[in-house]
Parts: C-alpha cells; sequence; structure tokens
C-alpha cells in the first residue's frame, strides 16, 4: 500500500494513455463483439479478481443477453510489479463443465495467467473457453494465449487505472495512465 501522498504524487507525475471517453467506447465495442458471438449460448462468464473487477462491472450492464456470473481468483503478481509462479486464491468450481466460459480480465500482459487459466478451464471440461480483456500491452514478446476481444492496446509501460493498480492504489481511475519512468 502506497502512503496517501505517494499516490497522489504518482497520479499527478503520470502520463494520460487512454481516457475515460476512450475507454467506455472499447466497452462498448467489446460488448458488441460478445453478443453477437455469444449472445445465444447462455455463457458462463468468470471475472478475474482483482483487477477485472472494474471492467466486469462496466461490461455486463451492456451485455443483453442471458448468461451466469462466478468469479476466479489467479495472479503471477501479488504485491510485486513483476510476474512470478502463479497461485491460485480460488479456483474455478465444476459450473464450467459443458459450458461456454468467457474469461474477463483487466489486461493481457506477458499472457502467462491467462493461458493457465484457460488450461485449467478447458481441464474441466469447459465446451469453449474465450477471453475478453479491456487491455493489452505491447510488450514485443509472442504470449501464449490471444484475447478474444481486445478493448485498447497500451504501450510496454506501467499501467494503472480501470482495475489497474500501482501498489495497490488507483483501480478506481475511470481511465488509464502510465507511470513516469516506467
Amino acid at each position: 500500500m502506497l502512503p496517501i501522498e505517494k499516490a497522489w504524487s504518482l497520479l499527478q507525475s503520470a502520463d494520460l494513455i487512454c481516457g475515460e471517453e476512450e475507454v467506455t467506447g472499447a466497452l462498448h465495442r467489446i460488448a458488441a463483439d460478445i453478443t453477437r458471438d455469444l449472445g445465444t449460448r447462455y455463457p458462463l462468464v468468470l471475472s478475474v479478481m482483482g483487477g477485472a473487477i472494474c471492467f466486469a462491472g462496466q461490461l455486463l450492464p451492456l451485455l443483453r443477453f442471458p448468461l451466469d456470473l462466478d468469479y476466479i481468483h489467479a495472479t503471477r503478481y501479488g504485491d510485486a510489479t513483476s510476474g512470478g509462479e502463479l497461485t491460485w486464491r480460488v479456483e474455478p468450481r465444476e459450473n464450467v463443465r459443458g459450458r461456454d466460459v468467457l474469461v474477463l480480465d483487466d489486461i493481457l500482459d506477458g499472457g502467462h495467467t491467462l493461458a493457465a487459466i484457460r488450461e485449467r478451464i478447458l481441464s474441466m471440461g469447459a465446451a469453449s473457453f474465450q477471453c475478453a480483456v479491456l487491455t493489452e500491452k505491447d510488450t514485443g514478446v509472442a504470449k501464449p494465449i490471444r484475447a478474444e476481444y481486445v478493448g485498447l492496446k497500451l504501450p510496454n509501460r506501467y499501467v494503472f487505472g480501470c482495475g489497474m493498480d500501482c501498489s495497490g492504489a488507483w483501480r478506481n481511475l475511470p481511465a488509464i495512465y502510465a507511470v513516469k519512468g516506467m
């Protein structure tokens, strides 16, 4: 957790990457694409905690078709700024068996977490797996997974806002910022 003075200083010095209107437009585009592809299939939507909570909270009201909602919590970051070993805090439940599963996450960075989530869900008998991410970072490196639905492409910088945090702060921002010098 950042001290409040450092959190405010971080925001004041950050670069705005995607404004609130751009984020809103991306949400509406993703919702239209998901509705087109999954609107007749009654999918199980799994939100990846904690980063996807903002994305899911804004996207779900735009999906005007029947769906089931649940959550999972897998992380490679914890309190760190770079990924480590995958830790399951809340694993997928048996309700994935035979279902079309749509996983929502805030960012596709290296892709290792989402790839592990896909592997686990398919091994549990899901009929299909798709994922939607609010953002995808352009890392310049091949990723082990491709998201079917991507809202915004981001530069390879340390970003926060719209569910993404910086040392626990600023997940609640409606826009996306990059830390200066990172």
